[in-house]
């Protein structure tokens, strides 16, 4: 049990999950690796139609110059931006050997 901002919760804190780094590999996929060390493979593609905010980045050049600041994912001096939660849930598993694990 733990209080945060005057609410308490039954479960125990977890930390905040951020982006570490990020690599645009090609047509609209990124290798990401978390805060928990893992790496996974985010398509885009798959998101574009769900989030209209990402419309900008249909265009691959401006796809590919992403930045990581303060652990998040970012566009466009941060007019366009990623949650790592809604990142890491919307990706796959991907091994240190360059292999897709689950899909």
């Amino acid at each position: 049990m733990f209080e945060v901002n005057g609410i308490v919760y039954a479960d125990a804190p977890t930390k905040e999950l951020k982006a570490e780094s990020v690599r645009v590999t090609d047509d609209h996929i990124m290798l990401v690796t978390f805060s928990t060390g893992e790496t996974r493979l985010c398509d885009f593609t798959e998101l574009f139609d769900k989030v209209p905010a990402f419309e900008p980045l249909r265009d691959e050049a401006v796809f590919e110059n992403v930045k990581v600041i303060h652990g998040i994912p970012m566009w466009q001096n941060g007019s366009i931006d990623i949650s790592p939660a809604y990142l890491y849930d919307h990706s796959y598993e991907y091994d240190s050997h360059g292999e897709l694990v689950s899909a």
